[in-house]
């Protein structure tokens, strides 16, 4: 399995006790990239994660900061201002938002393959990594998964 790029809402939804078929699915995602050390976020996904989390879900403080650190043992992609010029350039060459192109030029920096997300175009390749909507990509791996039993 190649590396692929997280982005904020499947560690949203991994947290998220209003959404249970969404939590379990992203938990499950976790789960499988965790144990083939596949995975990859960013420091934006960690800011993001930490302010939607606190603010948007109650979550405690101490408790996101508890979490982003155990997601900061995976690899973690530093924003920096080349990254911030070259996300500048995707949004405006792919008509996305910075937010999105930064994310996207981040995957690519870290050499991923495929990003899980739900804010972009599913099955669209931009800068040579795939967009994938976590959902039916998790439905593929149910389906696989089972025509091997």
């Amino acid at each position: 399995m190649s590396k692929v790029f997280l982005d904020t809402n499947i560690l949203i939804y991994a947290t998220d006790q209003d959404e249970p078929e969404k939590q379990n699915a992203c938990r499950a995602i976790l789960k499988q990239l965790q144990e083939a050390n596949r995975y990859v976020i960013s420091t934006q996904v960690m800011q993001e994660f930490f302010v939607v989390a606190t603010r948007k879900l109650g979550v405690d403080p101490l408790k996101a900061k508890r979490i982003l650190q155990a997601f900061g043992n995976l690899e973690v992609v530093s924003v920096s201002p080349p990254l911030i010029y070259e996300a500048i350039d995707c949004s405006q060459h792919n008509q996305i938002s910075f937010w999105d192109a930064l994310v996207l030029v981040c995957a690519e920096s870290a050499q991923c393959d495929m990003i899980l997300s739900e804010d972009l175009n599913d099955g669209q390749i931009i800068r040579g990594v795939k967009i994938q909507n976590p959902f039916t990509w998790r439905e593929s791996l149910d389906n696989t998964e089972s025509m091997e039993e």
